[in-house]
């Protein structure tokens, strides 16, 4: 009650505008301000490299560490049974037809590091191994249960760097 009429007025008028703006992109299903990102649309990417992530979030998290040249794939969520949710609710069948497409040579898992995040990782990895594609899973520089848009850049950036193959 103590803000100003035209304060709150402001920020609707803020709100409304970020929700008109921001969509999903139609490539990786990360956070854009037109049908494909800023990301995706640049040329400059490594479309060989591509990394999978579980929220677009995430996808702002790495890239504040300038540690990734490449691509990413949001799934948006993990496989969580006890919540009801299976691969079936997640991007996993539109990630497996971008490395089925040709042009992706290795996958970076970057999941969380929680029970349901490595189920998430292998249950990908058991379906992308046999397209050819070298599959990798960050290294665990990160806290078990943490989530990335928690973790310094720094840590994220030695994850990247020391991820392991699966």
């Amino acid at each position: 009650m103590k803000i100003p009429f035209e304060s709150v007025q402001n920020l609707t008028r803020a709100i409304l505008e970020l929700r008109r703006n921001v969509r999903t992109c139609g490539v990786c299903g990360g956070i854009a301000e037109a049908d494909v990102c800023s990301i995706c649309g640049d040329p400059a990417r490594d479309r060989g490299l591509l990394c999978v992530v579980e929220e677009g979030r995430d996808v702002l998290t790495i890239e504040k560490t300038g540690a990734f040249k490449g691509i990413y794939h949001v799934l948006g969520g993990v496989i969580s049974p006890l919540d009801g949710v299976g691969p079936e609710d997640l991007r996993v069948k539109d990630l497996v037809d971008r490395c089925a497409g040709g042009g992706v040579r290795e996958l970076i898992l970057a999941t969380n590091p929680t029970v349901e995040g490595d189920a998430t990782s292998l249950y990908i990895a058991r379906l992308v191994k046999p397209l050819g594609v070298r599959v990798m899973r960050i290294a665990h520089g990160l806290p078990v249960g943490a989530d990335l848009e928690f973790a310094d850049s720094m840590t994220i950036a030695k994850s990247i760097a020391g991820r392991v193959e699966m």
